[in-house]
């Protein structure tokens, strides 16, 4: 339930648009290949988090089991995902909240300057103040968001079934289309896809607080992505079989609404405007708690890194008297959620997300590859296989980022590797922890 909740039932929602121009239509097919990359990955979470229980961090399993040097790497590209998390949240609820208002009494003007000044300043200010979710409001938000998928469920298959008859290949479009399938195409879909399933390695920081971590937490990881991989191939199934019905197309006609809210509008074919604005409402909910979240644990991660001497101390290490947050740093994310949410798009910041989180998921099944089957006693093909075929979809997923992804992701990642080489004189003093600081109180 906790995976469930942090991922979101509604995970493939709000980036529906992206998935579907990306894959040409292949949404289904995306997110189900994905799943499958994710599904070994976590596997490796599992294994890794059996060997160090306590840490819970890609950085740790990739910098004690292959290199401190590779650890390093590994943690610089978990910074651009927890830098880039609160920026794609504040362009989402900017445009999601420009379009749910949009005809209405409520519109303002310069909608495209001021949602992102209102977002950006909510996250920041409510971080500031030290606000948290508790986990009441978490549980009832998930039962709600549930509820919703239901509701969309419902009415969906209801549309259909009073639909003219259609052949058998207008129901297996979302997963092959013959007019617009190539492999790059659908390999480019899922390296955006993977967005659905960020966040299920969190599961493995509970390993000290479970019953018999060494099963649980392997068994929770795998099924989180299993159970978000199949609810969320069956949300965008029905949402391309009524855009396909309405406009003849499964993508490439979504920009009368903007990609960043089209899910919204798809579910509103079949249950009227009601259920566009509940679907809209709820989604901007959820991303709002989502995007103060990941403001405070990027500031966090920033903290520990300031805390260790790795960037200035003065200004990242320093800790609110009251308040116990690292103010600074939540001011210095939230302005750079703000200043980018003018400079890139929605499907740009979640490519250059994933570059950096498809680094860390490739690394943890080396480390997995590593400690069982290399310098392990039971070589078996059960511990060979898994991290193997992770790495390997997860490589093929990663190269079929865009060029401006991969461009932009390979700078930050030269300057991050030459950063650590003049602060450790060329790796031979110690590495930074990346490791997120215990939550002080």
């Amino acid at each position: 339930m906790y995976g469930i909740i942090v991922i979101q039932p509604t995970a493939p929602m709000p980036a529906y648009g992206v998935f579907s121009n990306a894959g040409q239509g292949h949404v289904v097919t995306s997110i189900l290949i994905a799943m499958v990359a994710m599904v070994f990955t976590a596997m490796s979470y599992g294994r890794m988090a059996r060997v160090y229980p306590s840490a819970g961090s890609a950085y740790t399993y990739v910098g004690r089991e292959l290199h401190p040097s590779l650890g390093y790497v590994t943690g610089w590209s978990m910074t651009m995902d927890y830098i880039l998390n609160p920026l794609i949240c504040t362009i989402w609820c900017a445009k999601a909240m420009a379009d749910l208002l949009t005809g209405t009494s409520l519109q303002i003007p310069y909608p495209g300057l001021l949602w992102p000044l209102f977002f950006a300043g909510l996250f920041t200010a409510l971080n500031l103040r030290g606000v948290k979710t508790s986990a009441r409001i978490n549980n009832t938000l998930c039962a709600i968001m549930g509820a919703v998928i239901l509701a969309f469920f419902w009415y969906t298959i209801r549309y259909i079934f009073h639909l003219p008859q259609y052949p058998e290949a207008f129901f297996l479009r979302p997963f092959y289309n013959p007019q617009t399938f190539t492999v790059n195409r659908v390999f480019h879909g899922t390296s955006v896809a993977v967005l659905t399933y960020i966040g299920f390695d969190g599961i493995s920081t509970l390993s000290e607080e479970v019953e018999n971590p060494k099963k649980n937490i392997f068994l929770a990881t795998v099924l989180v992505c299993v159970i978000t991989g199949f609810l969320a191939a069956a949300e965008v199934y029905g949402a391309q079989l009524l855009s396909f019905h309405r406009f003849g197309t499964d993508f490439g006609v979504f920009s009368q609404f903007g990609d960043e809210n089209v899910f919204s509008h798809v579910a509103g074919i079949a249950g009227g405007l009601l259920m566009t604005r509940v679907i809209s409402l709820t989604l901007l909910i959820a991303t709002t708690g989502s995007g103060m979240g990941s403001q405070l644990g990027a500031a966090r991660l920033l903290y520990g890194m300031g805390r260790s001497n790795a960037i200035p101390k003065k200004f990242f290490g320093a800790i609110h008297p009251k308040t116990h947050i690292p103010a600074n740093n939540v001011m210095f994310v939230g302005a750079i959620a703000l200043v980018g949410a003018f400079l890139i798009t929605y499907d740009n910041g979640a490519e250059l997300l994933n570059f950096g989180a498809l680094i860390a998921f490739m690394g943890v099944n080396l480390a997995s590859l590593t400690h069982y089957y290399i310098r392990g006693a039971d070589r078996a093909l059960w511990q060979l296989i898994p991290p193997v075929l992770g790495f390997l979809i997860c490589l093929f997923i990663w190269i079929h980022l865009s060029h401006l992804a991969l461009i932009v992701g390979s700078i930050w990642m030269v300057c991050g590797i030459a950063y650590g080489a003049v602060k450790t004189r060329g790796f031979r003093g110690d590495l930074v922890n990346f490791d997120l600081p215990p939550d002080e109180e």
